[in-house]
């Protein structure tokens, strides 16, 4: 497709959806009960596991809306979209952007959750994005004023972004990238740089000799063992076990050969079922560990179960019959950089996995408590960062041309996202009021 093809796409389907449209926000009459669809979600988790993410989602409202991706998707399903395709994340909200290492080490600031990753509308992702700003406001004590103007600044950094990109060169978009180096002198004046850098700091400090420090204690002979911390981080008996070590080689063959080469200078000593996340929990989790054959140098890395994306109930089917598959390749396809040890691999029962570093300097910004003023300035970051991603994966400039130059998208995006952010006060008042009548068991504490 041609440039000016492009932008006749995306002028032309302004007509379809006009941007205005955006700002609706009204349930279905058969609108499906959230309690329901996490329900369902459970039905192939660890039994045992479900409470803690029933609890985790109870806890707060955005706790609620990190947990439940799957209600968002329906919600959105049942409204016309525009049908410009990206690779999407699937769950953009506020807590799936951090900081991590490039192969190169240096400290990128990116999207870092791809579980939920599937081609569909660019539009969904911008507006599970403004929700969670707009929760995340309302949970921190702030103004409605201020909740719709972080959302609207997260639409309009996305559309900024995307218009800028759309006019430059293939090579430039896909070597886009947002260095941490580059965030400190914007923040420079804000009052709020000591915060910054001090939350740089800290993922700089996130590396696999930092969790060993916290994950284990000295075994036999003083062979580092992770520790006993149920249900939370549960080592593994002999059995499962011997199926880690058994499907390593199955993940190896999805790494490139030097990546390959790499790996096979660490020998496995360990490894337990670790709890991760608040919408993840009950999904199969392990973490290993693993060490040099030379020096010693611990390395751990996680094996996550991929299930099939919620998004895949209401778009065309994932290209990968393999789940892990899909999560690793929609990742490769949005993050600037990816992980030296992203893969995949199959387990026992044909459970779908991938894998990835448990820690490389990763660190994601406390939402809770964050000030009016900073979330403004995040809210926009993580518009524009997306808005990297989406332009890497789908045609930039008919969605430029479909966004204009003026702001009509942006306070439809913020209209939506204060309405969504009351539906999500009922949902997590449907799922309280479940765990309050015994409908399901929360985890206690």
């Amino acid at each position: 497709m041609g440039r000016q093809s492009s932008i006749t796409t995306g002028r032309q389907t302004r007509k379809r959806v006009p941007r205005s449209s955006h700002g609706s926000w009204t349930p279905a009459p058969d609108r499906a009960d959230p309690v329901e669809i996490l329900e369902r979600q459970g039905a192939n988790r660890v039994p045992e596991l479900l409470p803690v993410r029933y609890a985790r989602m109870a806890a707060t409202r955005f706790g609620f809306l990190r947990g439940a991706p799957a209600v968002l998707a329906a919600d959105l399903a049942a409204a016309p979209h525009t049908g410009l395709t990206v690779q999407l994340c699937g769950d953009a909200h506020l807590s799936n952007f951090g900081v991590f290492a490039s192969p190169e080490r240096a400290l990128l600031f990116d999207l870092n959750d791809f579980d939920e990753t599937l081609p569909g509308p660019f539009e969904w992702d911008v507006k599970r994005l403004a929700a969670s700003i707009a929760v995340a406001a309302a949970a921190n004590e702030e103004s409605e004023a201020t909740a719709h103007a972080a959302a609207r600044d997260s639409a309009r950094a996305y559309r900024l972004a995307i218009r800028r990109l759309a006019d430059r060169g293939e090579l430039d978009v896909w070597y886009e990238r947002v260095d941490t180096a580059d965030l400190l002198p914007q923040v420079r004046k804000s009052g709020y740089r000591r915060r910054v850098e001090a939350n740089l700091a800290k993922a700089r400090g996130r590396t696999s000799l930092q969790a060993l420090a916290k994950l284990t204690e000295p075994g036999k002979g003083g062979t580092p063992r992770i520790i006993h911390d149920p249900p939370l981080l549960e080592p593994l008996d002999r059995a499962t076990f011997t199926n880690v070590r058994q499907i390593l080689d199955d993940y190896r063959a999805t790494l490139p050969e030097e990546r390959a080469q790499l790996l096979d200078r660490f020998e496995v000593l360990d490894a337990a079922r670790k709890v991760v996340g608040v919408g993840s929990v009950g999904t199969r989790c392990y973490i290993v560990l693993l060490r040099g054959r030379t020096t010693g140098e611990p390395l751990f890395l996680q094996v996550k179960e991929a299930e099939r994306s919620v998004l895949e109930a209401h778009l065309a089917p994932a290209r990968h019959r393999h789940q892990g598959h899909r999560v690793v390749a929609g990742q490769r396809l949005l993050q600037a950089a990816g992980d030296s040890f992203l893969g995949w691999s199959t387990g026992p029962g044909g459970r779908e996995f991938y894998w990835r570093q448990l820690r490389d300097m990763k660190g994601s910004a406390v939402i809770e408590g964050m000030p009016g003023d900073l979330l403004l300035r995040y809210a926009a970051l993580c518009g524009q960062t997306l808005a990297h991603g989406h332009a890497r994966s789908g045609d930039r400039v008919a969605i430029a041309a479909y966004l204009g130059s003026g702001d009509s998208f942006d306070r439809a995006i913020a209209d939506f996202a204060l309405r969504y952010a009351e539906q999500t006060r009922s949902d997590h008042a449907a799922l309280t009021t479940a765990i309050a009548t015994g409908r399901i068991t929360a985890a206690p504490g």
